[in-house]
């Protein structure tokens, strides 16, 4: 059983920035390997203290027979950090999917290749009962340590009852949890688990509910636990909204750990703003009108319009922009010029790599 080693537990704790990693094609939609390089330095030097691989923001076809990308894609971007060599802590998270097998198999590959943590996706799992997916879960974390994902049901998930997170949090080396329900009654099963939880110091709490991230990130949430009151706010976020403008995102997360220090009117104001915007933004992203459906193309027309992308190529040639959401990714980058990263980007291409 891999452990989560102190330095990446005490970075998890303190919060971090983790992009999911969007995956690099070329126009014949073959895998890019220089292109995903070049988006994985991106992420180091943006500031970001991590990185979640082979998840949504991927592309779950990587594992296809017909791409077999899933391992070569997690060997590619593990080369990348290692050859970094960073003096700070950075946490490589390889995402993990499908039943108890080939969730083992892929949690077994991830260790091989140096990852530290999974991040174990419960899409795809219809077929089960919650007891069934929680010990998938537990052989799961015999391999390595497991970030738990709620994940909405409009991208493939599915709604969980408070018993079984109350169940969940109690698993040995279960380490982190992404909450990405957007929704607010989900939510807080989530958070009231980890409170009532003798594990509730272990766990970290991340948000990945980009319709919410700045008020998530700056709710404290409180209970009445055996007569003591106990508090539970979000460390961080696990984001494929992250995936673009990180640079930034790694200073909206300063500027939340700034007002929690030091409070002011002020600070709150600003920060009520950039939430709207931040909410604003990610559905035009996200294409929330047509149901997420270009969700990923989305990030990628972002980080093609930097440079730092081709073009919006995904392995599903049915996933493209929707109609009427490229505009409105010009309309939220004219509207909030101080949410994107262009100007770092411009300067981090000119110091790294030319061409692309």
């Amino acid at each position: 059983m891999k452990r989560l080693n102190s330095v990446l537990k005490s970075l998890l704790m303190e919060g971090t920035v983790i992009p999911a990693h969007p995956l690099a094609l070329d126009q014949f939609r073959n895998f890019d390997e220089e292109n995903q390089k070049l988006l994985t330095q991106y992420y180091i030097q943006s500031g970001a203290g991590g990185v979640a691989v082979a998840v949504h923001s991927t592309q779950f076809e990587i594992r296809l027979p017909k791409y077999n990308l899933f391992e070569k894609v997690l060997r590619v971007t593990a080369d990348v950090i290692d050859r970094v060599k960073l003096d700070r802590p950075f946490v490589k998270i390889a995402g993990i999917c499908g039943l108890s097998e080939q969730a083992v198999q892929e949690a077994r590959i991830a260790v091989d290749y140096g990852y530290d943590m999974g991040l174990l996706s419960m899409g795809g799992l219809q077929g089960l009962s919650e007891k069934q997916i929680l010990e998938r879960t537990e052989e799961v974390a015999k391999v390595i340590p497991v970030f738990g994902f709620y994940l909405q049901p409009s991208v493939g998930g599915r709604v969980f009852s408070y018993d079984f997170w109350s169940t969940f949090v109690e698993i040995d080396n279960v380490e982190a949890i992404k909450c990405a329900s957007f929704n607010r009654y989900q939510t807080l099963d989530v958070v009231r688990a980890i409170a009532n939880s003798s594990r509730r110091d272990q766990i970290a709490l991340y948000t990945g509910n980009d319709d919410n991230i700045v008020q998530d990130l700056l709710s404290i949430y409180r209970f009445n636990v055996n007569g003591k009151d106990i508090e539970i706010e979000f460390r961080g976020g696990l984001l494929g909204h992250w995936a673009v403008w990180t640079h930034k995102a790694v200073a909206l997360l300063a500027k939340v750990k700034d007002y929690k220090d030091n409070p002011s009117f002020v600070k709150w104001r600003a920060l009520q703003i950039l939430s709207n915007q931040t909410t604003d933004a990610n559905a035009a992203l996200f294409d929330t009108a047509n149901n997420f459906h270009g969700c990923i193309p989305g990030i990628h027309e972002v980080l093609r319009r930097q440079g730092l992308m081709k073009g919006t190529w995904c392995l599903n040639p049915d996933e493209v922009l929707s109609l009427g959401q490229y505009e409105e990714i010009s309309r939220i980058y004219a509207a909030y010029p101080e949410l994107n990263d262009d100007k770092f980007v411009t300067e981090f291409l000119k110091q790294n790599f030319t061409g692309v």
